[in-house]
């Protein structure tokens, strides 16, 4: 396993993490006797398989269901001082009530202390001041920091860039867990911003929210070879020193197979990814269109002046991977979150077109006629039933 610093935590990071929301029995919490057997045993050897490889990360969260309860049935059995544990807490308007989930993971877990604990959830401005106000949600964490029952703080971020740079910028977090990967670069100045202050860097989901790259669809196979895919995406993140860790969300001890074939490659990166890189950008020119391509994304609105909250980046975004490398199965699960993700995933379908006028706030951009076109488009190929967030589910 390679190892990175962890920013000013100066842990030794893996550079893949043992992301905890997929091995779980249940998202809701249960009691300890419901769990079956069959799913504790595989969650026992899924860390089992991630420990004799060098994944010494564990990664779960307060939200994530039973994985912080069948963790604690493992973890204690463990050498300590060999484990980086994070947990994840969602910031709430009351500070008392964060404190709590936070007393309640850590008897979950079984530990004395986690390593890490971000702050789950800072996406939009509500939560961002139920974490930095006086008596908020950062304080209580820098008190059980004191007490000796957290070592580092950081925070998850699905939320927009100038959010996370805004969050970052207040220096007063160790790391940030947020998303980064090749089909979705947007938060690049954010991770520029972190490493600015020195902090641990955490790339979120990129297999999953980075293209369901565990079932890619043939097109993207061919236009990732000779690397498959998933261990493209793994090279690329990993080629940027900037990136410390991948989560690998594992739901079975095989998972990790496949991305630790992309750490033989890592030394050849500079030769092997440039070709791979030329394929995908010239075949989504060849279908989208090199102006389409370069410009998409200039001067559109955003979330909070567009009429009906009609989220224009995300679903041009998610027509463009569908068109062009035939994520068609991915967009649609995007797509048909929207309207249901809350500040998770926010905003809304294009559904409701000819009840608004997106003329004026398109005015700047260099597509502002064909832009309603393609959002039409876009619902046409991509709705279909709404779909939860996997916590909801």
């Amino acid at each position: 396993m390679l190892y990175r610093r962890f920013g000013r935590t100066e842990l030794q990071m893996p550079v893949f993490s043992c992301g905890g929301m997929r091995y779980q029995f249940k998202w809701q919490d249960v009691a300890n006797s419901e769990i079956p057997a069959d799913s504790q045993a595989n969650l026992e050897a899924t860390i089992s398989q991630a420990l004799s490889v060098g994944i010494n990360h564990i990664e779960t969260a307060r939200g994530y269901g039973t994985s912080e309860m069948q963790l604690g049935r493992i973890l204690p059995q463990f050498p300590r001082e060999k484990l980086i544990v994070q947990t994840k807490v969602c910031p709430v308007a009351d500070a008392q009530e964060f404190r709590q989930k936070f007393e309640q993971s850590l008897a979950n877990l079984q530990l004395d202390y986690v390593d890490l604990l971000g702050l789950h959830g800072i996406n939009h401005g509500e939560s961002l001041d139920y974490s930095m106000r006086p008596g908020g949600c950062l304080e209580i964490a820098q008190q059980l920091q004191a007490e000796g029952k957290v070592r580092f703080i950081g925070f998850s971020t699905h939320g927009s860039q100038d959010v996370i740079i805004q969050a970052i910028n207040t220096n007063q977090f160790d790391y940030v867990n947020l998303h980064w990967y090749y089909i979705n670069q947007w938060n690049w100045e954010a991770i520029k911003a972190a490493n600015r202050h020195d902090m641990g860097v955490f790339i979120i989901s990129p297999s999953d929210k980075g293209g369901r790259l565990y079932n890619p669809p043939q097109k993207l196979v061919n236009l990732c070879a000779p690397l498959s895919p998933m261990v493209f995406n793994d090279l690329f993140c990993l080629s940027h020193e900037q990136v410390h860790t991948l989560s690998v969300g594992a739901a079975k001890p095989g998972d990790f197979d496949e991305h630790l074939k992309s750490l033989e490659y890592l030394d050849q990166a500079q030769e092997i990814l440039p070709p791979i890189l030329q394929n995908l950008e010239q075949e989504a020119i060849a279908i989208l269109g090199e102006d389409w391509v370069k410009t998409w994304d200039t001067n559109l609105p955003t979330l909070e002046e567009t009429p009906g909250q009609v989220n224009i980046r995300v679903i041009l975004w998610l027509l463009n991977l569908a068109m062009a490398y035939d994520l068609v199965d991915y967009a649609k699960a995007r797509y048909n979150l929207l309207g249901n993700g809350g500040h998770w995933f926010p905003g809304n379908k294009a559904d409701r077109l000819d009840e608004l006028d997106l003329q004026p706030i398109l005015t700047h951009s260099p597509h502002a006629e064909k832009i309603p076109h393609l959002l039409a488009k876009a619902h046409e190929m991509l709705a279909g039933d709404e779909i939860k967030r996997l916590s909801q589910s």
